[in-house]
C-alpha cells in the first residue's frame, strides 16, 4: 500500500462524458484507491471556445452516479487549488516566464498576419503548417521589454535543435522521438491563458500527481511534456497511455460520427454498473477470463500490467448483452424503479399493476428503452389480422382459434374472483377436460389480448394484468375478427 500515490481526472467541460473519458477516469481512479492513494478531480477548461454551460455539474453528477469519489476537486478543495484551470491564469503566467529563463520557452511576437501568411505557404506546398523559430533567437533582454510595454505576445517551448527525447510509457514501454518531429507550439496564449500542452505539466507538478492516466493519442505529445518537465528539473510522473477506443478497425469512437456518450447510454435505459464493467474491459484483460466486476471488486482484481496496448473495439451488441444480463440480476424492487419511466412512456392507464408489468419485462429486457415497444399494447389494443392466429408452432389455425376463445369467453365470464390463479386454474380446467396442449389453447388467447404474436407474458399473466372487463372486451374483438 502506498498512500504516496496520487492520480487525476482532468476533463473538458465540453458538454458530454464520451466513454474513452469515463474509461479514463474508472483507471485513474483504480489506480488510486487499489493503493490507497488521492484521486483528484480537475477541470481543463482553458479552451472558452468549447466550453459548454451546465458541463461542470454534468462532471460531478457522472462522477456521484458512477460511484467514482473523488478526494481533492473544486467542490470540495485541496491543498492544491484551485481545482479549475481558469482559476489558475497567475500561475500558468508565473511558470511561463520562469520557463522561459530556464531555456525551455521564449517570447514569441508574430502577428496573426504572418502566422497565417506561413500557413498558407504551407498549404499551398501540400505540407503541415509549422512555426518557423522567426522569435526564437531574440534575446530575453530585448523579448521581456518588449512585453513590458504592452506589445503583445505568446510564449512558445524551444525544442532543442538536435537530438532526440525518450521516455517510459507503463503500457508501452520505451518510445523515443527526435526533436525534430516536434513543433514549438503554444504554451501561453495571448490572452494570458495556457494552451493544454503546458497547462496539464504545470498542474501535475503542483498538484502532487504521481501517475499520469490519459489516451494513447497523448503519446505523441509527451516529449514535448517531458521537456517542459526537464527545463524545470521536475521528476517526470509514471505515465500510463490507454490504447484507443475504436468504432471499428479504422475509426476512433467518437460522438461527433454519433457514438453514444455515458448520458446517451443511460438515457437509452443502458445501466451504470453494466456501462462501467464494460467499459473497464475496454482495454484490460484479467487474464482468467472472468467478464463481471462490481466497482468494489475491481479495486482489487484491477492490475496496470493487464492494460493491452491494442485499440480496443466498442460493440455495442457485446455492451447490450453484459447490460440484460445485469437487469436480469437486480432485485424486483430496484428494477422497477428503474423501469417506471419507460413503462410510463407506453402505459398512461391507471387500473394496471405496475409492478406486474415490470415482473412481465424484467426477464426479457436487454435495454430499458426496449420496454415501451413491448408492453404499447397494455393501453389500446392495436389493429391486427385474424391471420395472426394462424401458428404452425402452436398448432392453431383461424377454426380453432375461434373454438378456443369462445371456451375462454364462456369459462372466464363466470369467474367470481379475478385472481391469477384462479385465471389459471379456470383455463387449465378446459385444457384439461378436452385434453388439449396448454399451448395450443392458450395461443389465441394470448394474440386477442395483445395483438403482438411476441409478447412480455403469457395468457394468464396478461388477462391478470388487464383486469375482467378488459380481458374479455378483447376476447370478443377477436372472435368478431375470426368470424368476419
Amino acid at each position: 500500500m502506498s498512500p504516496s500515490v496520487r492520480t487525476r481526472f482532468a476533463p473538458s467541460p465540453t458538454g458530454y462524458m464520451h466513454l474513452g473519458n469515463l474509461r479514463t477516469a474508472v483507471y485513474a481512479w483504480l489506480i488510486a484507491r487499489g493503493q490507497g492513494g488521492v484521486f483528484v478531480l480537475r477541470i481543463e477548461d482553458t479552451d472558452q471556445e468549447r466550453f459548454v454551460e451546465g458541463s461542470v455539474e454534468l462532471i460531478y453528477d457522472t462522477l456521484r452516479q458512477c460511484g467514482l469519489d473523488y478526494d481533492e476537486g473544486p467542490d470540495k478543495g485541496g491543498p492544491f487549488g484551485p481545482y479549475v484551470q481558469s482559476r489558475r491564469r497567475d500561475i500558468y503566467l508565473d511558470h511561463a516566464k520562469k520557463l522561459v529563463e530556464a531555456g525551455g520557452a521564449y517570447y514569441c511576437f508574430c502577428p496573426k498576419e504572418r502566422l497565417d501568411a506561413l500557413r498558407q505557404e504551407a498549404e499551398a506546398k501540400g505540407q503541415a503548417f509549422r512555426y518557423d523559430g522567426h522569435c526564437k533567437s531574440l534575446r530575453r533582454e530585448t523579448a521581456r521589454a518588449r512585453a513590458r510595454n504592452g506589445e503583445a505576445f505568446v510564449i512558445r517551448q524551444r525544442i532543442p535543435d538536435s537530438g532526440a527525447t525518450a521516455f517510459e510509457d507503463v503500457i508501452y514501454g520505451r518510445i523515443e522521438v527526435d526533436h525534430g518531429q516536434l513543433e514549438e507550439g503554444v504554451l501561453l496564449k495571448s490572452d494570458g491563458l495556457p494552451t493544454y500542452n503546458f497547462a496539464n505539466v504545470v498542474d501535475d507538478h503542483l498538484m502532487g500527481i504521481t501517475h499520469v492516466v490519459r489516451g494513447a493519442e497523448y503519446l505523441s505529445s509527451t516529449p514535448k511534456y517531458n521537456l517542459i518537465y526537464q527545463a524545470f528539473g521536475w521528476e517526470v510522473p509514471t505515465l500510463v497511455h490507454l490504447p484507443m477506443i475504436m468504432k471499428d478497425h479504422s475509426r476512433k469512437l467518437s460522438k461527433r460520427f454519433g457514438d453514444p456518450s455515458f448520458q446517451d447510454l443511460t438515457a437509452q435505459g443502458f445501466l451504470k454498473e453494466a456501462i462501467i464493467n464494460y467499459v473497464v474491459l475496454l482495454g484490460w484483460n484479467p487474464k482468467d477470463g472472468r467478464e463481471f466486476f462490481t466497482l468494489e471488486e475491481l479495486k482489487s482484481a484491477f492490475s496496470i500490467s493487464n492494460i493491452n496496448t491494442a485499440p480496443a473495439i466498442f460493440d455495442l451488441e457485446k455492451l447490450k448483452w453484459m447490460n440484460g444480463e445485469y437487469i436480469r440480476k437486480l432485485d424486483v424492487e430496484r428494477f422497477n424503479v428503474l423501469a417506471l419511466p419507460f413503462i410510463r412512456q407506453a402505459v398512461k392507464r391507471t387500473d394496471v399493476n405496475l409492478d406486474k408489468i415490470g415482473a412481465l419485462v424484467q426477464q426479457r429486457t436487454v435495454v430499458l428503452s426496449d420496454i415501451p415497444a413491448r408492453i404499447d399494447f397494455i393501453d389500446a389494443l392495436p389493429d391486427y389480422d385474424k391471420g395472426m392466429f394462424v401458428n404452425k408452432k402452436a398448432k392453431t389455425d383461424q377454426a380453432n382459434s375461434l373454438e378456443y376463445l369462445t371456451l375462454c369467453k364462456d369459462a372466464l365470464s363466470n369467474l367470481q374472483t379475478w385472481e391469477p390463479e384462479l385465471i389459471k386454474q379456470r383455463l387449465f380446467e378446459v385444457i384439461e377436460s378436452r385434453g388439449l396442449k396448454p399451448n395450443t389453447f392458450l395461443t389465441p388467447l394470448r394474440i386477442a389480448l395483445s395483438g403482438r404474436e411476441v409478447t412480455p407474458g403469457g395468457a394468464t399473466e396478461l388477462a391478470d394484468l388487464l383486469g375482467r372487463d378488459d380481458t374479455l372486451k378483447r376476447i370478443e374483438i377477436g372472435v368478431n375478427k375470426l368470424t368476419a
